[in-house]
């Protein structure tokens, strides 16, 4: 049996952090989402500006919930900012994906040509042996994230990697955020769900693995009214899509964690209205 070894340098006193620790900044996002999140200072709330920097956030939701069109749209604002952005896709191939990019640009009226430059794309998703194969993606990322000095990180999707694996769910989640949080990126980590997991729950495929491991989830709902029950409620028609979106939690800093109502709009943007309690209070009155 191996003999074990004492680690003396995990090991410190919490005075021994105060030069490293970093501070609680926001990362603007474009969207309500900004408003979202505080810290207190002085006993009083005081808003982020954005996501927590540093931190890396699950955002999770069923097929259609708008899960790409937000972290695509948090992508072209951050490269609009002046960031450089790095885009890990395991889904849709880069020609793509650069044509999402731009039609999203586009809708936000931002001149494409001016951030493509801004955007760093790593491409597993037609490359097999650099999504099996996770030592070579993390050397890749690592390469991309110090050679082109990425500050922000979408990864579209984290369940890519372990799509028919998912008993190593937890494994290689912990390998990407501790990667990504050593190189102090702001992440973006979409998760897809099973058909089983209810769509308000921060479950993905994988199970809790991903919620349990990041600092943060974003739970995107789509909810069909599908009955008279729901249309008293929401006062929508039934075939009618109520789009919820709902900070599940984060332990980087103070949240909202009620519902809001959201809507992709006909230009494929996401639109945060109001909290849903609003949304039903003003539905009732009307």
């Amino acid at each position: 049996m191996e003999e074990s070894k004492i680690h003396k340098e995990a090991v410190k006193e919490l005075a021994e952090l105060s030069e490293v620790a970093p501070a609680i900044e926001g990362v603007s996002t474009g969207t309500k989402l900004d408003e979202l999140f505080f810290k207190v200072e002085k006993g009083k709330k005081k808003p982020l500006g954005g996501v927590p920097k540093g931190g890396v956030l699950n955002i999770v939701g069923v097929p259609e919930s708008g899960k790409s069109v937000l972290v695509e749209q948090v992508a072209i604002h951050q490269a609009s900012l002046g960031s450089k952005v790095l885009f890990l896709t395991t889904e849709s191939p880069a020609n793509f994906l650069y044509t999402a990019l731009k039609g999203k640009a586009e809708a936000m009226g931002i001149d494409f040509s001016e951030i493509e430059g801004k955007i760093v794309v790593v491409d597993a998703s037609i490359d097999e042996l650099l999504r099996e194969d996770l030592p070579s993606l993390l050397a890749t990322l690592n390469y991309a994230i110090k050679s082109r000095g990425t500050n922000v990180c979408v990864v579209d999707s984290i369940t890519g990697l372990y799509e028919h694996k998912e008993i190593m769910a937890r494994s290689i989640v912990r390998r990407v955020y501790n990667l990504l949080k050593r190189e102090m990126q702001t992440t973006f980590l979409v998760s897809q769900k099973r058909s089983s997991q209810g769509m308000e729950t921060s479950e993905a495929a994988g199970g809790l693995a991903v919620a349990h491991i990041v600092d943060g989830t974003i739970v995107l709902e789509k909810r069909v009214i599908t009955n008279k029950f729901e249309e008293n409620i929401y006062r929508m028609s039934v075939g009618e899509v109520l789009r919820l979106l709902r900070i599940d939690g984060c332990r980087l800093c103070g949240h909202d964690p009620r519902p809001w109502v959201v809507k992709i709009t006909d230009e494929g943007l996401i639109e945060m209205i109001e909290p849903l309690v609003e949304f039903i209070r003003k539905n009732k009155g009307g």
